[in-house]
């Protein structure tokens, strides 16, 4: 025997059919062909279900009709007065829709990606201007996909289960297993980033989604640990942002890329000297100053532009890009340690 439909399903195959029905639906009709109905047992049972439904949908604000037929007035029907209900005509400027491609250009994960393509070419079927993202051209920001991570991380934090999972560390390369409890997802200058309780620490760390290696797996039961409290949070945020005095980096931009830099870039201030060789280093490139606080964050920034960008001061950070971009490029061998675990993820240990 098949299972009983669920109300809320039932529900919304009613409202499916009285909105598509070209006059009206009697009660008959409803019982024998909107799915759920069937499953009453007797007529009284119908009549309790039907009534019970058009009560419902009528408090959510659907206006559902009574409609008599107009020879016969105990004929009744029923069906739902769209031209009440139905949102009005959608019209958008283009400064509108090109804010909203912006918008949509943010979601690089597939399945949002997917369903944000589809949105917005609905509101462009509508909108006056098919010219309006060339109000936004030259603007592309980002919200890089987390990845496998993605989705346990977001249902690990709303059920407050810890879990665990494999991190390569920026700062030092170590690549080890973590156990956590996870606070907060973060999109974080076009990445995401999780603020969590590291169980080993016993301390509040943050974790770039993108640096996960292999598979996010759960610890224990669904609320195995306490919400953390609004100062924690806090706490952990402003340990992510950085708490040491805000720095500025002297970098050396090809004309018209690194859109992101340039935006944060400030006037250089007067009394910071450039170092030896930077002559020829901005030669046809454009000297930028820009505010910082993280040594690697602001070089994994500036090495996703490849040579668009290139490191004058401070020298951390240039050492830092320069050693960023040596194990891309396999100049480097990974300390053993490195290797092994690696090769540990490889088969799934």
């Amino acid at each position: 025997m098949p299972a009983a439909i669920p109300p809320a399903e039932r529900l919304l195959n009613l409202v499916i059919a009285l909105v598509n029905t070209p006059g009206r639906m009697t009660k008959e009709q409803v019982r024998s062909s909107v799915a759920g109905y069937g499953d009453a047992r007797s007529d009284d049972a119908f009549e309790r279900m039907f009534e019970r439904d058009k009560d419902t949908l009528r408090e959510l604000g659907v206006p559902v009709l009574t409609v008599t037929h107009a020879g016969h007035g105990d004929d009744i029907g029923y069906r739902i007065d769209t031209a009440h209900w139905s949102l009005p005509p959608i019209e958008l400027t283009a400064a509108e829709l090109g804010v909203l491609a912006l918008a949509a250009q943010v979601w690089q994960d597939q399945s949002l990606r997917a369903d944000s393509t589809r949105a917005l070419t609905k509101l462009r079927a509508v909108g006056a201007a098919p010219e309006a993202h060339d109000l936004v051209a030259g603007l592309a920001p980002r919200v890089r996909a987390g990845g496998d991570a993605f989705a346990p991380l977001v249902d690990a934090v709303q059920n407050r289960q810890a879990v665990r999972f494999t991190y390569h560390a920026a700062t030092t390369g170590e690549v080890r297993e973590r156990h956590v409890e996870p606070w907060k997802l973060l999109a974080r200058r076009g990445g995401w980033v999780l603020l969590a309780r590291d169980r080993d620490r016993d301390a509040s760390r943050s974790f770039r989604l993108r640096r996960i290696r292999g598979a996010v797996r759960p610890l224990g039961e669904p609320g195995g640990f306490a919400a953390p409290t609004a100062e924690e949070l806090t706490e952990a945020s402003r340990a992510w942002v950085g708490t040491g005095p805000e720095r500025i980096a002297l970098l050396a931009v090809t004309p018209g890329r690194a859109g992101a830099l340039r935006a944060r870039a400030t006037a250089t201030p007067p009394d910071v000297p450039l170092p030896a060789g930077s002559d020829r280093v901005l030669a046809g490139r454009d000297a930028l100053a820009v505010p910082f606080r993280i040594d690697w964050e602001l070089a994994e920034e500036v090495v996703g532009y490849g040579d668009a960008v290139v490191v004058l001061d401070p020298p951390q950070v240039r050492q830092a890009v320069v050693g960023m971009l040596r194990v891309a490029s396999r100049l480097d061998q990974p300390r053993t340690d490195q290797r092994r675990g690696r090769i540990g993820e490889a088969r799934g240990a």
